[in-house]
């Protein structure tokens, strides 16, 4: 479960709002997606992680979404975290081949939510007999990108620690092509997830603007100390590259001891 803090001042932040308006000043995000995925059977030992479903079994995909859809998930996010190029080309796909299955996790997505729509259209009650959710209301589809880390497969999504090698033209040639794909993909929204240092922050936001995304998006950190990110990076130094980006919506907290998330949020909104 993510948290996130709306930036206003971005032009972009009309499609949010009244979003938010619709959904009554509050959204829920889906939660965590691998963990669903073991739940109704799949296996996940590999560098790829959640990202092999979208090879072995996208149905299972298409499952989870619609399970949080059901339980009242107002945003859902592609099972594109641990998805990248490099990753794909690893396991022997051409770049082509790879190109199209991150495109193929927003489209997952987008498919459970039409399919989610019809069961409401069917349905004769916003609640059915099982406990479901069942009710016509917005719903966004957010494009997730995971960190350098998440690719790494080596937990250093929660160190930050890349190595002297690791610099921010790095950073950006490593997501620029993924950027650019799940941004035409027709999400609603890219989700930059489990950020976890001032420098891929940083990438992720030059990204957005050297490439002229038009598609919106939000950055979400992480922290172990409920005061800085794992890195060691000041939150609020993080939080105000987001908001220099009239491009980024939101920024937020993910992959975080809950009884952090209240201090980290209001140093945000500071």
């Amino acid at each position: 479960m993510g948290t996130s803090d709306v930036n206003a001042n971005s032009s972009s932040s009309s499609l949010v709002k009244d979003f938010l308006h619709k959904c009554g000043g509050v959204a829920v995000i889906d939660g965590g997606f691998a963990t669903e995925l073991e739940r109704h059977g799949a296996d996940l030992n590999d560098p790829l992680w959640s990202a092999k479903c979208l090879l072995t079994d996208p149905h299972l995909v298409r499952a989870v979404h619609l399970d949080y859809l059901e339980a009242g998930a107002d945003i859902i996010l592609s099972s594109s975290y641990q998805a990248t190029i490099q990753g794909f080309k690893a396991k022997g796909y051409s770049t082509e081949e790879s190109e199209s299955l991150l495109k193929r996790s927003v489209e997952i997505a987008c498919e459970a939510r039409d399919v989610y729509y019809n069961r409401c259209c069917e349905s004769s009650s916003d609640q059915s007999t099982d406990g479901k959710v069942l009710k016509q209301r917005p719903i966004l589809v957010a494009a997730s990108v995971g960190s350098y880390g998440a690719y790494l497969a080596d937990g250093s999504e929660y160190s930050g620690e890349y190595g002297d090698v690791v610099d921010l033209n790095f950073l950006k040639d490593f997501h620029r092509r993924r950027v650019q794909l799940l941004a035409d993909s027709g999400a609603d929204l890219i989700a930059f997830e489990t950020v976890p240092n001032k420098l891929e922050a940083q990438a992720f936001v030059e990204l957005l603007k050297e490439e002229d995304i038009m598609t919106p998006a939000w950055l979400s950190f992480n922290s172990k100390d409920g005061v800085n990110v794992v890195s060691g990076d000041s939150l609020s130094e993080c939080a105000a590259i987001g908001e220099s980006c009239e491009k980024v919506l939101a920024v937020g907290i993910n992959c975080t001891p809950p009884r952090f998330i209240l201090d980290l949020i209001l140093s945000i909104k500071q």
